[in-house]
């Protein structure tokens, strides 16, 4: 295995002390919000793309326009047009133009408390338009689909919105605040199955019948599971034991071997890769196989360390594109907690 990859990251930046209460934030600005937690991260990223990040509250940073890749701690983000008080004042605000609204609370637990007030906005704002004779998508895939907005009310605090529209093609998550929340079927082994729905989602395409794919690390086959339902075979790899459906699965052929020493028969469709190791390590042998072009494509999770986290996702990052990968793109989605989720294709 080839020795880390050492990158030099730029200057640590370290955000002030949370405010009290969330501060609102500045119109004309960019508003991101992220897992709770991961306010340090973000802040850092945006001040590593010389954005001038200011820290409004648990989950909250607003910046000025960033360009190239979205930050990888973002969960959503949306130009500010208009702090308001009312949903009167926000429908005032929003365009004529087909939009689907989206009306959210951060996502920390003050914030859910007022989960009622952000549904009460975004059925008064769905209520007037309709009045008004606006004819709108009915949902966010739709607006995707049309190349239409979607329009942002984030109730920073009670009573406070946060108004803006992003185009659907290029927001960060379709659904709103960035909760893509996947459904948990009674046969999953693990709840790692609806992180690879969600990330299969964010990646834009998936594996589908008689395509061929790796899935290391696997059991006990949450990822496996999934993929075998897409009508993909799947060469499971790991020497711990699958669900017991699984292992008769007439499309898994269950592997007994460490994901380090595995190495298949001939090139494979998809690679995909969950296990709990640490994220260098991780990086070198998905940096592997596309040196030895045995995968077309790859998600992955990276579990993140208690320190350095952002640093260690620059050498990640370096080490995956030194290997061959090109479009490698990193998000913390909804359904990750420690972790960050990677696709990338092959060069």
């Amino acid at each position: 295995m080839h020795a880390p990859v050492r990158v030099e990251p730029p200057r640590r930046a370290r955000p002030p002390p949370m405010p009290a209460t969330p501060e609102a934030p500045t119109p004309g600005r960019w508003l991101w919000t992220c897992r709770a937690g991961f306010e340090a991260q973000l802040y850092e990223e945006l001040a590593w793309k010389k954005a001038a990040p200011r820290l409004l509250g648990p989950a909250l940073i607003e910046s000025d326009e960033v360009t190239g890749e979205a930050p990888a701690f973002a969960r959503m983000g949306f130009k500010v047009s208009r702090v308001v008080g009312s949903p009167a004042e926000a429908d005032a605000v929003l365009p004529r133009s087909p939009l689907w609204v989206q009306a959210w609370v951060p996502d920390t637990d003050a914030a859910n408390a007022r989960s009622g007030e952000a549904l009460a906005w975004a059925e008064s704002l769905a209520a007037s338009r309709s009045q008004r004779g606006l004819v709108d998508p009915v949902n966010p895939w739709r607006a995707f689909e049309a190349g239409a907005l979607l329009g942002q009310v984030c109730l920073v605090r009670a009573g406070q919105a946060a108004v803006g529209v992003v185009p659907a093609r290029e927001a960060l998550s379709l659904a709103a605040g960035g909760r893509a929340r996947m459904k948990r079927t009674g046969e999953a082994p693990s709840r790692a199955a609806m992180k690879l729905d969600e990330a299969l989602d964010w990646y834009g395409t998936a594996p589908g019948r008689g395509d061929v794919c790796v899935d290391l690390g696997s059991a006990p086959g949450g990822w496996t599971r999934r993929l075998v339902e897409r009508g993909a075979r799947v060469l499971s790899v790991d020497p711990a034991e699958l669900a017991p459906d699984l292992r008769v699965h007439p499309k898994v052929k269950h592997v007994k071997q460490s994901a380090f020493d595995f190495a298949p028969e001939g090139p494979v469709d998809w690679l995909f890769c969950d296990m709990a190791w640490r994220p260098l390590e991780v990086a070198q042998l998905l940096g592997k196989w596309a040196r030895r072009r045995w995968a077309a494509q790859a998600i992955a999770n990276i579990k993140l360390p208690m320190k350095d986290k952002l640093p260690v996702l620059l050498r990640v990052r370096q080490t995956l594109e030194d290997a061959g990968w090109s479009r490698v793109r990193m998000r913390q989605l909804y359904h990750d907690r420690d972790e960050v989720t990677v696709s990338a294709r092959r060069a």
